[in-house]
């Protein structure tokens, strides 16, 4: 997509979007409900967001004391702040979008299939000729050293 197209979109289309949303909404309950719901959204979403990050931020820290590199843990720690911003700014859509990146499966989920997009995760080499593994393969046998 056009780099011009997409901050045209961003900065203008998701604007329009949400005060067409504001005024349906104000129509229907009235202005301060309307205010009282988007206050309340930003505050709940703030919460929510909040202690989302702490548990992202020890699964992370639990995942480099096991020597592991905790990428994806990092990555919904990115969307968690970007969840953050939109809950943060005033309209519905906005809300729509931060309270679906507040739930852990999608969140999960659209970190995936955007690391498969970008061609970042991808299978490991040979993955896709091997068989399957067998579930409860043993092998027996016996063995002695022969340097003794």
């Amino acid at each position: 997509m056009n780099p011009f197209a997409l901050l045209l979109l961003l900065f203008v289309g998701i604007p329009l979007v949400e005060l067409y949303f504001l005024i349906e909404v104000g129509s229907q309950i009235g202005a301060l409900p309307t205010i009282f719901l988007t206050v309340f959204t930003a505050v709940l979403g703030g919460a929510l967001v909040r202690l989302q990050g702490f548990s992202t931020a020890m699964r992370v820290r639990a995942g480099m004391d096991r020597g592991e590199m905790p990428a994806i843990e990092m990555l919904e720690g990115v969307v968690l702040l970007l969840s953050g911003i939109l809950l943060l700014l005033p309209g519905f859509f906005t809300d729509i979008v931060g309270f679906l990146c507040l739930v852990p499966p999608v969140r999960r989920a659209m970190i995936v299939w955007f690391l498969k997009r970008s061609g970042t995760l991808r299978p490991a080499p040979g993955a896709e000729s091997q068989p399957p593994p067998e579930t409860h393969r043993v092998i027996e046998g016996e063995y002695r050293r022969d340097d003794e």
